[in-house]
């Protein structure tokens, strides 16, 4: 599994900071601040997202994602557990592979691979099959907050 020490974390860092997302690295042996699955996966506070060495990419960009596509009063008190429902976290999934891409030593299919292997479940038994085969709800769920435009290219905004 890619893990932020496999990058380097500044690219990730100006990745979300487009989305108005800090990324807040911790030593590797202190607890993350609002991980809702404990060490070593990520963690968000408003818009800090916190991170170790050993976060998995694909959580950072999960937890970054779920920022990205709430809605702007859940957003103003986030703390810990991200919420939304169901059209939401596959809106999340589908926006943090195609993120993947814009960081340097990762891409889709390999964050796919990681999703797999940490348990993410789809219909069609892996993240890639979903997000190539059966995505196309999340894609536009994604288009018409103007998180993503027509294209699967993202527009750089938060939904509003």
């Amino acid at each position: 599994m890619k893990t932020l020490a496999d990058i380097n974390p500044q690219h990730l860092a100006q990745l979300l900071i487009k989305f108005g997302i800090n990324l807040c690295p911790v030593s590797a042996e202190d607890n993350i601040p609002g991980s809702y699955w404990g060490a070593p996966e990520a963690g968000i506070i408003g818009n800090q997202l916190y991170v170790r060495p050993d976060t998995p990419i694909h959580s950072a960009l999960h937890e970054s994602c779920h920022y990205i596509c709430m809605d702007e009063s859940r957003r103003s008190t986030l703390h810990t557990d991200t919420g939304g429902d169901y059209d939401e976290e596959n809106a999340v999934c589908f926006l943090q592979i195609v993120l993947a891409r814009y960081i340097e030593g990762t891409d889709p299919n390999a964050l796919c691979t990681d999703m797999d292997e940490w348990g993410y479940t789809f219909r069609l038994g892996s993240a890639n099959k979903w997000f190539v085969e059966d995505a196309e709800d999340a894609f536009n769920w994604l288009q018409a907050a103007k998180i993503l435009d027509s294209t699967k290219q993202p527009t750089w905004k938060i939904r509003h």
